[in-house]
């Protein structure tokens, strides 16, 4: 609730309220629309906090939290392309190794190599 998560974060309920109507926080509602504030919230809270502290004000903190938003979304689609070469680098390396395969051996799959054990 506003009460404990302003302890938490070490600020006035009413500066929480604020940054909440800035959008800086959204916390989720019950259905008696009391605020509930995640620990994700607390954090963001505390940051919050930090900046403002080192004498960023809330414009400045607005623009730095949707930097990090951004940030933080190109650092998953990074991600998810790193996931997608690994994928790719797989599959071309199945596809050369087939190939060698299907080099070795005729149309009808024979083998296109002989083989011959050495006699002692």
């Amino acid at each position: 609730m506003i009460g404990v998560a302003a302890e938490l974060a070490g600020i006035h309920p009413q500066t929480l309220r604020s940054y909440e109507q800035r959008g800086l926080v959204n916390p989720q509602r019950t259905s008696g629309n009391t605020r509930m504030y995640s620990q994700a919230d607390i954090e963001r809270l505390e940051l919050i906090t930090e900046l403002t502290d080192e004498g960023i004000n809330v414009a400045g903190v607005i623009r730095i939290l949707d930097l990090q938003g951004r940030l933080d979304e190109r650092d998953s689609e990074i991600d998810d392309l790193h996931k997608k070469v690994r994928r790719l680098a797989d599959r071309v390396h199945e596809l050369e190794t087939r190939q060698n395969v299907n080099s070795l051996v005729d149309e009808d799959g024979a083998p296109m190599i002989t083989v011959r054990r050495l006699l002692p």
